[in-house]
């Protein structure tokens, strides 16, 4: 029986697996202050590089080694000289900003055309994926935007840092916040409280974006003189938004009358942003949601633009994606989560 095995292993051709092209880089840094910092505590930023981009990576003294996949090697050095330059200028780089810049840089096709960003007195905002690039740019040309896609992806936090940005340029004189409340009724009047306290629970995550693009002091101001109105969907109607940056966030949940109430609400020097996840409508079971029936009847009407994010657009943690994608595995096997 052993003498047969080894004439059968005789008699079979070995394949060879194709290599891929190793590269040993070492890539020297001036002052190994910035270093330090641009690699974080216990090298945590290199580790991720690493991570990311399946190579070995370490510092010596003022350089870093990298070895693995040519590709690879050149995209994790161009990282970290980008990020060593904005360490150099005194700005404060951490994991996110390794992620998008790897991101960006793994992007294939000449629709790339760098990280965009948002600059406020308090904060710069980077893309952190190509499509978060796609959605700030579609901000800057564009009057009317929709942001569609799953939990996680940035887009009502990139849509107030923009709006807080054309705030302080006197882009605009004021910024309205919208949400629908509780569900697609809008019926408030049983909460206590006054009317911001009835809808503060509701909009915490657009209050929560502002305080972390502007200075806290001003949010406060500005929410008193009315600079800044954080409003429910329901007290849109009548209105005309004229000079102001406008975002009605879970956009998912508002009804068709709701969506073209809101969208015929745009007045001049008015820009809006409507962001939201058809994946978590909680409308009642047979109600349209007014946001993917826009988006369809708006398709390829001029100044109008849509970007959609994807899983791979998930940019809170890893452990987020994987979350969503393994709903969306259920809901293509025809599964849905019980409410």
């Amino acid at each position: 029986m052993t003498a047969m095995r080894g004439q059968a292993a005789i008699g079979r051709k070995r394949v060879s697996k194709p290599q891929i092209p190793t590269k040993r880089v070492v890539v020297p840094f001036e002052d190994n202050r910035h270093l330090t910092r641009l690699l974080g505590e216990f090298d945590a930023n290199l580790a991720l590089v690493e991570d990311r981009l399946g190579i070995e990576a370490h510092a010596h003294g003022n350089v870093v080694i990298l070895s693995g996949p040519e590709g690879s090697c050149d995209i994790a050095r161009g990282v970290l000289e980008q990020l060593y330059e904005r360490v150099s200028r005194g700005e404060t780089v951490g994991p996110g900003d390794f992620d998008g810049l790897i991101r960006h840089s793994r992007q294939e096709g000449p629709t790339v055309d760098g990280q965009a960003q948002i600059a406020t007195r308090r904060r710069v905002v980077k893309a952190r994926t190509p499509t978060q690039s796609t959605y700030i740019r579609a901000l800057e040309d564009t009057d009317l935007v929709f942001g569609i896609g799953p939990a996680g992806t940035g887009k009502t936090y990139l849509a107030v840092a923009f709006a807080a940005q054309c705030l302080e340029r006197g882009l605009v004189e004021r910024i309205i916040l919208s949400r629908p409340a509780v569900e697609a009724g809008e019926r408030l009047g049983f909460l206590p409280g006054d009317m911001r306290e009835k809808v503060d629970p509701y909009l915490r995550p657009l209050y929560d974006a502002l305080y972390d693009v502007l200075s806290p002091e001003k949010v406060e101001r500005d929410l008193e003189q009315g600079v800044i109105e954080i409003a429910p969907l329901a007290f849109m109607r009548g209105r005309t938004l004229a000079n102001a940056f406008v975002i009605l966030d879970e956009a998912q949940n508002t009804t068709s009358m709701q969506m073209k109430m809101f969208l015929t609400r745009l007045g001049e020097n008015s820009k809006m942003v409507i962001t939201g996840d058809p994946s978590q409508i909680d409308l009642p079971p047979g109600m349209t949601s007014g946001l993917e029936e826009a988006v369809s009847f708006l398709q390829g009407v001029p100044g109008i633009t849509a970007v959609r994010f994807q899983n791979q657009d998930v940019v809170r943690r890893d452990l987020v994606a994987r979350i969503v994608a393994a709903y969306d595995r259920a809901g293509a096997a025809g599964k849905t989560p019980h409410a």
